[in-house]
């Protein structure tokens, strides 16, 4: 007698659910953006200024340029994701993401190495120019690599616990990147025996150790792309076979017996609530006359929350990575060697954390799991606004920044793919717009903390000795209070799809009787993603 099916082989909508190794492989794809930007965050600032001798403008100005670069070339990405078809039979997807790998290859190692050709009285300008072509091919690299990498996952799996957890295993190869840098870094500035005088402290001495670091981080990489591009199959998307117009729901729930349409990139332009702040559910009764000439469209409630939400929490990881490293040698005056040790810790107790992802949202929901994040990060801000001075402790308060910043991380990517449910044509798209977002604000915050650093020269003078001290409590617990007003919000206006505006011509097409959209409608509950 043959068995029944495992419940375990199904997602909650009844299709396959992706396999441990096919899962396993996806978030492999993501891993050399991840040890790419573990560098680029923690430690650029701290190459150009403490390394290389350059200005806290100079530093924060190239930045603020690859900020502006990724944030530009994201939507522009997504865009041309969403309608292209592949190279061949090899996914849009996929493709997508092999041309972005090949930039980030060829491009990162220049950025930490020194300026080829530059000398001591080479003014700092030539040294902007000449660094500035590889961070911008570096940041299109790295756009069209995560946009592709995160549009995947409404793809491969539908649902919301199933992408909850592809969204935890992809943060969790985040965390062994990070990992991984951070003990390299560790084992390349500890191999420095040939001058123990100097290695209290980072210097022009250190530039070997990022060159190499860069040079190891890249291979790494490579190795777990061309896994990611051997395990993960895509579903081939031909021009011919694209629908126009595309006919899905949103965020289909149940299904309907009205056709629902599948918003395409311009339509998320068009529609009044991807800018305002909307609530309420699919509308009880029937469309009027005069809405019924506006065309068939479907409005989605609450996106500005969620982009809100995703900026915030992305200002938090990126910020307080960014100057974790400036705040233990400036603030703390500790060795340097803890720039390294400290990381470590912070993304050893989010790697943990981020399995806890599942049965905590399956427990207590999406918008308590991130409140429960932002209560751990406020934690960490409210330690170090009340102690100056640290030694051992401050390992703790970083494994307190590792927990909520993986927490809050996990959860809004979350929320980013509820927004798109089944409307994955135009996914790369939705992430693009969000991530535009977060990629400008964190730019011009760089920018504008570097230029109210209190110290003109070189050196790190006494001034900011407190300086970086208010900066990691600003970073961390300044936007956790901004991230926790855009969670009341969301919880006010739950994440939910309102059809609206249903057109006589439109369901005259889908043959469709216009009667029966009212007891469609008053059948149909709100779609609500909590």
């Amino acid at each position: 007698m043959a068995e029944p099916p495992r419940r375990s082989s199904l997602g909650a909508g009844g299709s396959a659910a992706l396999p441990l190794r096919a899962r396993l492989s996806f978030a492999a794809g993501h891993f050399l953006n991840d040890l790419c930007a573990s560098l680029w965050f923690t430690y650029l600032l701290l190459y150009l200024h403490a390394v290389l001798g350059y200005s806290h403008r100079l530093a924060g100005g190239l930045l603020l340029a690859g900020q502006v670069a990724d944030g530009l070339c994201t939507p522009l990405l997504g865009y041309e994701a969403d309608r292209s078809a592949g190279c061949g039979r090899y996914g849009r997807r996929k493709s997508w993401h092999l041309a972005g790998t090949t930039c980030v290859l060829v491009s990162f190692p220049f950025i930490f190495s020194p300026c080829l050709g530059c000398k001591e009285n080479t003014p700092q300008w030539a040294a902007f120019i000449y660094y500035l072509p590889f961070i911008v091919i570096f940041q299109f690299g790295w756009a069209a690599t995560q946009i592709s990498h995160l549009s995947l996952i409404p793809e491969l799996v539908t649902s919301d616990h199933e992408k909850v957890e592809l969204t935890a295993f992809r943060y969790a190869f985040t965390v062994m990147a990070n990992i991984t840098v951070y003990g390299l870094a560790w084992l390349l500035l500890n191999l420095q025996v040939d001058r123990p005088e100097r290695t209290e402290h980072l210097g022009i001495q250190d530039v070997p150790v990022f060159r190499n670091l860069s040079l190891i981080v890249v291979g790494l990489g490579a190795v777990f792309s061309l896994i990611f591009h051997l395990g993960t199959k895509e579903k081939p998307y031909p021009l011919g076979s694209l629908p126009q117009p595309e006919s899905t729901p949103l965020l289909q729930k149940e299904p309907t017996r009205c056709p629902r349409p599948l918003l395409a990139w311009k339509d998320w332009l068009l529609e009044p609530a991807f800018y305002q702040v909307g609530a309420g559910g699919c509308h009880g009764h029937a469309p009027s006359p005069s809405s019924s000439r506006r065309g068939l469209s479907a409005a989605l409630s609450v996106p500005l929350q969620v982009a809100v939400l995703y900026m915030a929490t992305r200002l938090i990881v990126n910020l307080s990575q960014t100057y974790i490293a400036m705040y233990l040698t400036n603030s703390l005056l500790l060795p340097k060697k803890y720039i390294a040790t400290i990381p470590l810790v912070l993304y050893v107790s989010g790697f943990l954390s981020s399995f806890l992802m599942k049965p905590v949202n399956k427990w207590i929901g999406r918008n308590l799991t991130y409140f429960v994040g932002i209560l751990v990060i406020l934690a960490f801000a409210s330690w170090v606004t009340l102690t100056r001075t640290m030694g051992a402790e401050i390992y703790g308060a970083a494994a307190l920044l590792g927990a909520g910043s993986a927490t809050i991380l996990v959860t809004s990517l979350s929320m980013t793919a509820d927004l798109i449910g089944t409307n994955t044509h135009s996914g790369a798209f939705v992430y693009g717009a969000m991530s535009f977002t977060d990629k400008m604000a964190n730019g011009l915050a760089v920018m504008a903390i570097q230029n109210l650093h209190p110290c003109p020269t070189e050196l790190c003078c006494p001034a900011c000795v407190s300086f970086y001290h208010w900066v990691m409590v600003l970073v961390t617990g300044g936007i956790a209070m901004a991230a926790t007003v855009s969670l009341c919000c969301i919880m006010i206006w739950p994440i939910r799809v309102r059809f609206h505006d249903v057109s006589l011509q439109g369901l005259n097409e889908a043959r469709i009787p216009y009667d029966e959209t009212e007891s469609v409608e008053e059948r149909s509950p709100n779609s609500t993603v909590n």
